[in-house]
């Protein structure tokens, strides 16, 4: 038994995800296996076509300004009226720091987006083979060691929260010695822990307890 929460679920086929290596550039040495084990990178293709969206909109409406002043028609009026804004308002105006704070944090935001690989519910597997590498979800991972967990004699239920770099695991005991639990539930997640064939396995937190009396 366990209990509901966190990152646990009912047993079932863990969602593993795979891909194949792009092939090394000339002259880069082959790859052995476990070796070069990073992360996965997120497509970003949300923000991405975000900031295509805008960058489109933008250019399509200062081009059709420009034409339009090109053929001797009047500007638009929001182009008069930001040039006049532009021109009469100071550095130090309230509203002229408004705009480059959030220009500012939308760089920002683009470039944080830039340099981290995202991906944070997956983890990456070790690669017993150059061409192939792997990754497992989180979630599934949790799933594993809590089903070892329940497994153990004298647990009740198991709360599994896994992260990138520590697995925490919470038990409630209904019999049995607790130092007698925990150390068996040490020996068989540490097991499973090795078993998920992760590049960088995770620190084992444990927790042993008994169940809170009622009334």
């Amino acid at each position: 038994m366990s209990e509901p929460g966190g990152t646990e679920g009912t047993t079932r086929r863990l969602p593993v995800v795979m891909e194949k290596a792009p092939p090394p550039a000339a002259g880069d040495p082959p790859v052995p296996a476990g070796g070069r084990n990073g992360r996965f990178w997120s497509a970003r293709r949300v923000p991405a076509g975000i900031v295509a969206a805008l960058l489109l909109v933008v250019a399509v409406v200062f081009l059709y300004d420009i034409a339009a002043v090109r053929a001797h028609l009047p500007a638009m009026s929001w182009r008069r009226v930001l040039v006049r804004q532009l021109a009469e308002r100071p550095l130090d105006d309230r509203w002229v720091l408004l705009g480059a704070g959030v220009a500012a944090a939308l760089g920002l935001w683009l470039l944080v987006l830039a340099v981290t690989p995202g991906l944070r519910e997956l983890l990456t597997m070790r690669r017993p083979h150059p061409d192939v590498r792997a990754g497992l979800q989180r979630a599934a991972a949790a799933m594993v060691l809590r089903d070892r967990a329940v497994q153990v004699s004298g647990v009740q239920s198991v709360r599994v929260r896994m992260g990138r770099r520590k697995a925490d695991v919470r038990a409630v005991s209904h019999f049995r010695d607790l130092d007698e639990v925990r150390a068996d539930l040490d020996t068989a997640l540490t097991t499973a822990v090795e078993g998920l064939g992760l590049a960088r396995p995770p620190k084992l937190s444990l927790r042993v307890r008994r169940p809170k009396r009622k009334g």
